[in-house]
């Protein structure tokens, strides 16, 4: 929950052409509408189970390792969920053939092993659904010549430079498919068994003393954070906007470790909004309306994936269960809410997880 004042109580690429009428940007977010709302639902059944279910730690990736960004992350778990998928790796339908042939001299060529012998084909499973993801892509453009230059040149040059670009951005949709929908495990087990091995994840181990993490501990001690975080002995836990600052119960008030930071990552992801940071929190908000609602779902989600980001499990807050019934009525009115949820979502969540690593990179 958030306060604004002490009176105040808290917590395959797709082209977006119209097909029937309706825009695949549309679609997906329909599709993602559609599963946020069965989510909730579920939720609301029971609001005591976990945000994702347990077991599932590794936050969702493509074949190169690299993660998916919060919005799309969101999603790709949800999705996982879903379907039973055991390994949180997608990829395009052109990157799943691009695994049977390597570049030569003379053009491509098919796989072989080590007698020459042509490996067997990966390809996605016969009548198998993609899923989409978001790609947000930049054209650079200057603004007297009209040169265009690649977003990654743009960004490696001085601000004075950057002054003579125009930059538009385009959000593109990019369709999925998830390992298991593919052959994979039976044409090329050793690649299947080498991404499974590095998809392995670990639950945070529970000692006498209770589970501890380190660099967000740090963080609270040592003022590390974009604001202070106060451990106070009580059951309020909410952000004061006007004094721009945490306050949070102790550690020991908690049942277990895993409890305390995953709420602990739901007030840091409202002071994100901080004026000074991502400027998503407006002074004069009051507790139960429509935008404090929606500001409690962006710091859920946002609690919840960096959670799993980390190997903790996220319940819901008591309070916010309040908003359960808000949260679906939004969805099922406007499916494009979740488009501005899920980009918050994804920018806060950036700023909590950079700011870890951060601190997980460099022990004291």
């Amino acid at each position: 929950m958030y306060k604004t004042n002490k009176k105040q109580k808290a917590s395959r690429k797709n082209s977006n052409a119209a097909f029937d009428g309706v825009s695949a940007q549309e679609k997906a977010l329909n599709l993602f509408a559609e599963m946020m709302i069965e989510k909730i639902e579920s939720i609301q059944m029971d609001w005591k189970k976990p945000w994702f279910t347990d077991g599932l730690m590794q936050l969702p990736r493509n074949l190169s390792g690299r993660h998916y960004n919060g919005g799309n992350s969101l999603m790709l778990m949800l999705c996982c969920e879903k379907h039973g998928y055991k390994l949180p790796v997608f990829c395009t339908f052109d990157r799943v053939s691009g695994l049977n042939y390597t570049r030569t001299s003379n053009g491509m060529k098919q796989i072989t092993d080590k007698e020459g012998n042509p490996l067997p084909k990966v390809s996605v499973n016969k009548g198998e659904k993609s899923f989409p993801v978001f790609l947000t892509v930049f054209t650079c453009v200057h603004a007297t010549d009209g040169t265009k230059v690649s977003y990654e040149d743009y960004k490696q040059m001085t601000e004075s430079q950057r002054k003579e670009y125009n930059v538009f951005s385009k959000l593109q949709i990019y369709n999925v498919f998830n390992i298991d929908q593919t052959n994979m495990k039976e044409a090329r087990p050793e690649m299947y068994e080498k991404i499974s091995m590095e998809c392995q994840g670990a639950k945070p181990q529970h000692t006498e003393d209770g589970f501890r993490f380190e660099p967000v501990d740090r963080m609270v001690t040592e003022n590390l954070w974009i604001c202070p975080i106060k451990n106070v002995h009580g059951d309020d836990a909410y952000f004061s906007l006007s004094k721009n600052c945490i306050v949070f119960p102790e550690y020991s008030q908690f049942y277990n470790g895993e409890a305390y930071y995953s709420n602990l990552f739901h007030e840091m992801a409202h002071s994100t909004g901080h004026e000074s940071q991502l400027n998503r929190i407006k002074e004069g908000g009051k507790w139960g309306d429509a935008a404090y609602g929606r500001e409690e779902l962006i710091a859920e989600l946002t609690a919840a994936l960096v959670a799993q980001n980390y190997g903790m499990d996220k319940y819901i807050k008591e309070d916010s269960a309040a908003y359960l019934k808000s949260w679906l009525k939004s969805l099922k009115e406007d499916p494009s809410y979740i488009k501005t949820v899920l980009l918050d979502v994804k920018r806060a969540a950036s700023m909590l997880t950079l700011k870890i690593d951060a601190l997980m990179e460099k022990p004291e």
